[in-house]
């Protein structure tokens, strides 16, 4: 027995085990006293958790931890480890396949479960894509390279420059027909928007495509978003930033979003990503051509790309809540803040006992922007007392953009420039279709969820 990796377990456990010759991997059959059989694999324990619960892995990819206690029975099925995810192989491709690039940040997409030690491991070079997804060898030479391993809720300003730079860099040295960055779900969308200021005149698109279920769950999404993202790279029309991730909760097809039109907008499902206050650009199916669905987008430009990187790390998102508190704004100010995005209530409110507070943050030289928690629609400072007063305060209402959009464009406002009236010229400029001259019925949901998908 593995003493080093099942240490972990208290004594009992590894009583248990010991016993029936089990060791780290080896798959078991238990039978618990309510009557029922589990068989998987026996894990280490996590770093946290009871000491006296067994971690079993299931033929469904899922864990589960059983009390010691509730085991009256423990076979050992089979003593061998299983093999990997994936055998690497060479793939065959075929001559004249246009090239991909892609970039891998982390994230579920970029990972995979080694079962010998248990472990999550990068799983992003070229040989194991191709490995994964066979598929691919049809459509496109890839070329794959890991920029970052860390988590998307780990990303920064500093990030996004650093990704901004390797994107640019990769056009001009591998002229490929698109560039695709692996990144984790949670933070993608602040992402892309990043990319799309800080990228422009883009002779392919930039695509974002993550996985809400790891490579080793058989309900992985990791295979049809992988394989859409590269139908998207190579036969889009459009030169954005954009996200591709599962349309349906079926493996059907997907669709391409904006980035700065975006949002994650459910915990798990598969079909998480929904464009907000717009159409998604596209739907992709994998045996089919690419459907334009939105025909307001900026085309491929042979000619570029331009960089135009650069983000201010003092800028905050705060939204705000009943009771709220002057001090968070105040606190932000003292601390050196340059630009606050307020997420504020249906046509950009907050409470009225707070405008004082942002019109001296604006004296002093901090650009305030103010959102809609609502997401959908657009604010509109006009139409009651508050806002006509927090327009007078020198807020800057940013019209229909996501407050995250508004978060990542300030950032980039305000690397480029110290003048704070520049900076609200800018923040009302549209740049990469982040503000939609108006709003359309059929942008909500409700309406656009039941877009005609039919082959």
């Amino acid at each position: 027995m593995s003493k080093e990796i099942l240490g972990g377990y208290s004594a009992r456990v590894r009583a248990l085990l010991s016993k029936h010759g089990v060791e780290a991997f080896s798959r078991v059959s238990l039978a618990l006293d309510d009557g029922r059989v589990i068989e998987g694999i026996v894990l280490p324990r996590p770093e946290f958790g009871d000491p006296d619960v067994l971690v079993v892995k299931l033929d469904n990819g899922y864990n589960i931890g059983i009390d010691v206690d509730r085991v009256k029975e423990l076979k050992l099925v089979s003593p061998h480890r299983p093999a990997p995810l994936v055998e690497l192989r060479l793939p065959h491709l075929k001559p004249g396949l246009p090239k991909v690039c892609m970039v891998s940040t982390g994230g579920t997409i970029a990972s995979r479960i080694d079962y010998k030690t248990g472990a999550v491991y990068p799983f992003f070079s070229a040989e194991e894509i191709y490995s994964m997804i066979p598929e691919l060898e049809d459509l496109a030479f890839i070329k794959a390279e890991t920029l970052f391993s860390i988590f998307s809720e780990d990303m920064s300003p500093q990030h996004w420059e650093r990704l901004a730079e390797r994107i640019y860099e990769t056009f001009e040295r591998e002229k490929p027909t698109g560039v695709i960055v692996a990144h984790g779900t949670d933070t993608m969308a602040y992402s892309a928007a990043a990319m799309a200021f800080a990228l422009r005149d883009l002779p392919g698109p930039v695509v974002f495509v993550g996985a809400q279920r790891s490579s080793d769950r058989p309900s992985s999404d990791t295979a049809l978003n992988v394989i859409c993202a590269v139908k998207t790279a190579v036969e889009a029309p459009f030169g954005e930033s954009v996200i591709v991730m599962h349309g349906s909760p079926s493996d059907d097809f997907c669709l391409v979003h904006r980035g700065v039109k975006a949002r994650k907008c459910h915990t798990s499902r598969r079909d998480a990503f929904r464009s907000v206050n717009d159409l998604p650009l596209a739907i992709v199916r994998p045996g089919g051509p690419i459907t334009v669905t939105n025909h307001r987008y900026r085309p491929r430009n042979p000619q570029g790309p331009t960089l135009l990187n650069g983000f201010e790390s003092k800028v905050a998102l705060v939204k705000f809540y009943p009771g709220m508190g002057s001090e968070l704004i105040e606190t932000l100010v003292d601390k050196g803040y340059r630009g606050i995005v307020l997420e504020g209530t249906g046509l950009g409110h907050i409470a009225t006992r707070l405008i004082p507070t942002v019109r001296r943050a604006v004296e002093d030289g901090v650009v305030v922007v103010m959102t809609s928690q609502c997401l959908w629609g657009r604010i509109n400072m006009n139409v009651y007392r508050t806002g006509v007063e927090l327009i007078k305060a020198g807020v800057v209402p940013a019209e229909d953009m996501l407050p995250e959009t508004a978060y990542v464009k300030l950032s980039w406002v305000l690397a480029h420039t110290t003048d704070p009236q520049e900076a609200r010229e800018l923040m009302l400029k549209n740049m990469a279709f982040e503000i939609n001259p108006r709003n359309e019925e059929r942008y909500y949901p409700p309406v656009w969820w039941g877009l005609d998908v039919g082959a």
